[in-house]
């Protein structure tokens, strides 16, 4: 998924916007809060959420654009391009090889009412795409690990060979709550599978409006949008409604909107509360899955998409109980 389509990077990211030189102020700044986005502050989502509660729980996670974990090399990459006025960074193409997602459960981390929501959330990414999961062995180097620390919904981006242990932290609610919502949880993990934010794509300034006056100051660059030439939108439209926008008042300072959309559209824009049909048909298409460019195929699974919404309220056809984890 980071071939950055609408919102997954492959290879060298772009800002839309011309190259100016910062300040050497402007750039530790920018250093400190990437290097601080990457640790613990111990600041509660609660927390967070009391200072702009309009906005998702997930952007209120104190990361990278709300809830994206960086690796070293990828904090100097983002610092030396910033200091260069640019954002040219260059990404690798980071799908889960074979499709598959491997991945354990933190020990002590969740109950099993817990472990059960976030295990049919991944029942539904399998339902609706053709990527895997499976629960990490011995011999795996490489694989996500799912922790519940109180800090917010946060997780990497794509697979990376190098990396080892791969970050997804859904901070402890009550099953369908906080960071255990359904269509939170789907967010998380289609991080992990490798998509950045919808609003980043090329085309987003013929849909919203960016209101630069009401970002916190220090965090208009996670409004960054990035160019035709290495963003592609895998044939669809712009979706307001995607699991993956950011809501209306993302990063506000003031109480008011920072995203304003500029044409109609049925629902809310960055809703949490399901995961779209045209989400699925994304990252069906990013992972190549049988049928995913077929109008066929997207027909009938529009319409398995409307038959079992909402998600939070049905459990998909196969999904894996907790109590194979809890009881070990």
């Amino acid at each position: 998924m980071l071939r950055l389509t609408v919102l997954l990077c492959v290879a060298t990211l772009a800002l839309g916007s011309p190259s100016v030189t910062k300040t050497r102020e402007e750039i530790e700044e920018f250093r400190r809060f990437l290097e601080n986005s990457r640790t613990d502050s111990g600041v509660r989502i609660d927390s967070r959420m009391l200072e702009n509660p309009q906005a998702n729980i997930w952007e209120n996670s104190g990361k990278y654009q709300g809830d994206i974990v960086l690796d070293d090399w990828q904090v100097e990459a983002l610092v030396t391009d910033f200091a260069a006025g640019r954002a040219a960074y260059i990404w690798p193409n980071t799908k889960w090889p074979g499709n598959v997602v491997v991945y354990e459960f933190g020990a002590n981390e969740f109950n099993a009412a817990q472990q059960q929501s976030i295990l049919q959330a991944i029942g539904w990414i399998e339902h609706f795409s053709c990527v895997r999961f499976r629960r990490r062995t011995a011999s795996d180097r490489n694989y996500v690990l799912i922790t519940g620390k109180s800090n917010g919904c946060y997780a990497n981006i794509g697979f990376w060979a190098s990396r080892g242990i791969h970050t997804l932290n859904l901070a402890r609610a009550n099953p369908g709550q906080g960071c255990l919502g359904v269509a939170v949880i789907i967010h998380e993990w289609l991080h992990i599978l490798g998509f950045f934010h919808m609003q980043s794509t090329y085309s987003r300034d013929n849909y919203v409006r960016i209101n630069h006056n009401n970002i916190v100051q220090g965090m208009g660059h996670n409004f960054d949008r990035y160019e035709r030439n290495i963003v592609s939108n895998l044939g669809l439209q712009y979706e307001y409604t995607s699991c993956m926008h950011y809501s209306s008042h993302a990063f506000s300072r003031n109480g008011q909107p920072t995203i304003t959309p500029l044409r109609s559209f049925p629902g809310v824009m960055g809703q949490m509360d399901h995961v779209t049909h045209l989400d699925w048909v994304r990252l069906r298409r990013h992972y190549n899955c049988p049928g995913a460019w077929s109008s066929e195929d997207l027909e009938n699974l529009e319409k398995e998409v409307n038959f079992y919404s909402p998600l939070s309220e049905k459990t998909p056809p196969v999904v894996v109980q907790a109590e194979d984890y809890v009881n070990e």
